[in-house]
């Protein structure tokens, strides 16, 4: 599921507002995290993510593994936060 530039601008100016939903904390992500963000992007759609992580490289993979697993696809990531929609 590929987003076209259009789809991501206005799946952008949707987000600005939310709050993060989920929380990746020291213990990266687990089976716990992987079933919670499921049930959010169940409920939403498009949900915000904040990861703890200060190395940009882990949070920038720990954004790509949540969102292979999830079937999501990132919309945006701005600093520790990152945005899925599915």
């Amino acid at each position: 599921m590929s987003l076209t530039n259009t789809e991501i601008k206005a799946l952008k100016s949707k987000a600005h507002h939310l709050k993060p939903v989920v929380r990746i904390g020291q213990k990266g992500i687990t089976e716990n995290l992987v079933q919670e963000t499921e049930l959010a992007l169940n409920i939403h759609e498009l949900i915000k993510i904040h990861i703890a992580e200060d190395d940009r490289d882990a949070r920038k993979a720990a954004g790509q593994t949540l969102a292979t697993q999830t079937g999501a696809e990132i919309v945006t990531s701005i600093g520790k936060t990152f945005t899925l929609y599915r």
